[in-house]
């Protein structure tokens, strides 16, 4: 744990200095912040607390933030020159992969939950007038466990495509692929429906219960990432990126 700690902590410094300056890192930080913790709830008012449909929200978020970090994580140290030096330490190839995807996970994951405070802030002190407006139990804790594992997704995702991307900016642009697939063809699927389905699949969507969906998610989103935890450690060979 101390080894994947140093990996994780390495990482971390990176974001924050981004090229070098810690203005940079903290600048990228902070409009991240100001736009998924102030700037969107003022615009959702109550509903941003009230509407189970911010779980869509909440799991889209991480995973925009992971696929911005994880993508570098290989790719990023080949393009540098440093992935040799990094290999070459006393650390396990364990060490190294959970650490990269740690770092991933626990950016994407801190930075949501940090913007979702602060959105809750926002819209109490905006729209509260002196009620305490919080979100369902059901809708929090679905929020919670969604945006980790579609964090963790995304983290384990992002390595096994940086593990043999040539670049950072090729890991960028098939991580990037892979999320609009993910998220937009059963959107686009949907629209072209026929409208009668389309308003059936909307009126089943608006009566399904938010606990069992949740429930149904998170079962399928921990399959999803056990499988691809287990792809990356088995293709994660230090003799094979040496090479």
């Amino acid at each position: 744990m101390t080894d994947v700690w140093t990996v994780i902590w390495k990482e971390w410094k990176e974001i924050l200095f981004q090229r070098g300056s810690l203005r940079t890192g903290t600048i990228g930080l902070l409009i991240t912040l100001g736009v998924f913790g102030i700037f969107l709830p003022l615009q959702m008012g109550r509903a941003w607390v009230e509407s189970p449909m911010v779980l869509f929200y909440w799991l889209w978020v991480p995973l925009f933030l992971v696929s911005s970090m994880v993508a570098d994580s290989f790719a990023g140290e080949r393009e540098r020159h440093t992935l040799e030096a990094l290999l070459a330490t006393r650390l396990s190839d364990r060490a190294i992969l959970f650490g990269k995807i740690g770092a991933a996970l626990g950016y994407g994951w801190g930075v949501t939950l940090a913007s979702l405070l602060l959105g809750l802030a926002t819209v109490n002190l905006v729209y509260g007038r002196g009620e305490l407006l919080l979100y369902p139990a059901n809708v929090g804790w679905g929020i919670l466990g969604l945006s980790l594992l579609g964090a963790g997704l995304v983290a384990d995702a992002g390595v096994l495509i940086s593990l043999r991307a040539s670049s950072v900016r090729q890991a960028q642009q098939t991580l990037s692929l892979a999320i609009m697939l993910l998220l937009f063809v059963p959107v686009f699927g949907a629209q072209a429906l026929p409208t009668a389905w389309r308003k059936r699949l909307a009126e089943a969507l608006m009566a399904a219960d938010v606990t069992q969906f949740v429930l149904i998610a998170v079962t399928v989103m921990i399959v999803l990432n056990a499988g691809l935890l287990a792809t990356a450690i088995s293709r994660f060979k230090r003799a094979r990126l040496i090479d």
